[in-house]
């Protein structure tokens, strides 16, 4: 039996198998070796070939368009920067990967219209896995759904899970630390609602037999596999809703019940028409509240403050000193303080060293020896 006829029994094992307590164990042995499985096959398809899609990060940022053919993701991002994609009312019209630039909020955010994905990308057809694997690289997921054809979401997600993207989630605490001997040290915080046995099961499929390991948080089966495998990426998304200028108000109610049949909050979607430019402001907004953006201005010495060109860093990644490994140069060793000014100082011009956690707004002048 080859490896995909192994996964085809594997999924339908799984599939007809009912999940309780009395089955736990055995799902999370089948999981774990379906994973394992996938990951042969994929490591034996190796990347599927194909070219055009090597993309080159730039900017402060990467976002991928990502949407079946014919959506409007060709029209919406000559809409967003000064790409030029090809646009035509039929499949697969966007060939490569085709990056543009955005300038916002003193931030150059490259967006990249990636090749309309079809389903059983993951698996590698219609060039799905170089797609995907340019996907994998983003800093933020769009998605672009036609308001006539909202049921693809659903599909989409599937596609990007199946390629090992998680969205819109923190990678689940699993720590697993291999020992040479004394078997499997479990140590969790209580909230996993899975047995021990069922971990263990999970564990040893994975070839760990003797580890330290640390669970913490509500950690399920398939979570559980994600932070023993440690190759899935984590992404956050936004949703955009396509051509809503060719439906009016009575449609929306529609549109809402198959949000809801998808699992979105109708709310959270923004909707826009790359056409008319409708929504394409409130879109760049929640690409920017999504990224986690601050802005920090330079003070320069005999020059002032530098409002042109903001420092743009990560909320999650903005200390002083991550602003000064993100500035570069020699900074780091002559480094001595930085005087700031702003929302995360207590007065102006405060002295803060490298732990100090800037704020979007701050102005900061780095004070170095000679």
């Amino acid at each position: 039996m080859g490896l995909e006829e192994e996964i085809d029994a594997l999924q339908e094992e799984i599939k007809s198998t009912p999940y309780n307590k009395a089955t736990e164990s055995h799902i999370g042995r089948l999981k774990s070796k379906l994973a394992d499985k996938k990951e042969q096959l994929e490591n034996q398809g190796g990347s599927g070939g194909g070219s055009g899609y090597a993309v080159e990060k730039t900017g402060d940022a990467s976002v991928a368009l990502v949407g079946f053919p014919s959506v409007g993701k060709s029209t919406l991002i000559n809409a967003l920067t000064n790409a030029e994609s090809a646009v035509g009312a039929y499949e697969f019209t966007t060939l490569d990967v085709n990056p543009g630039m955005l300038a916002y909020r003193g931030a150059n955010l490259q967006i990249l219209d990636v090749p309309g994905l079809i389903s059983g990308a993951a698996g590698g057809r219609g060039g799905g896995r170089e797609v995907l694997s340019v996907v994998r690289t983003a800093d933020l997921v769009v998605f672009v759904l036609s308001v006539f054809k909202i049921e693809q979401y659903a599909r989409l997600r599937e596609e990007l899970y199946a390629n090992k993207i998680r969205l819109d989630a923190e990678p689940p605490r699993v720590t697993v630390n291999r020992t040479h001997k004394g078997g499997i040290n479990l140590m969790t915080d209580g909230k996993t609602p899975l047995d021990e046995s069922t971990i263990v099961e999970v564990l040893r499929e994975q070839g760990v037999v003797n580890a330290d390991v640390t669970i913490r948080g509500p950690v399920d089966i398939d979570r559980l596999i994600d932070g023993i495998m440690r190759n899935r990426v984590y992404i956050p998304s936004v949703i955009a809703i396509n051509k809503a200028d060719l439906v009016d108000a009575s449609y929306r109610p529609t549109v809402d019940e198959e949000l809801e049949a998808v699992g979105i909050d109708p709310d959270a979607p923004v909707y826009i028409s790359a056409e008319t430019g409708d929504g394409l402001d409130v879109l760049k907004e929640q690409i920017w509240d999504r990224l986690g953006f601050i802005r920090v201005y330079m003070d320069k010495p005999g020059r002032g403050v530098d409002r042109e060109e903001p420092l743009v860093l990560r909320a999650d990644a903005a200390t002083v000193g991550d602003a000064i490994d993100s500035l570069g140069g020699m900074l780091a060793e002559k480094f001595r303080f930085a005087r700031v000014t702003g929302p995360s100082a207590k007065h102006a011009d405060q002295q803060v060293g490298t732990e100090h956690t800037l704020a979007d707004g701050d102005v900061m002048r780095i004070v170095t020896s000679r």
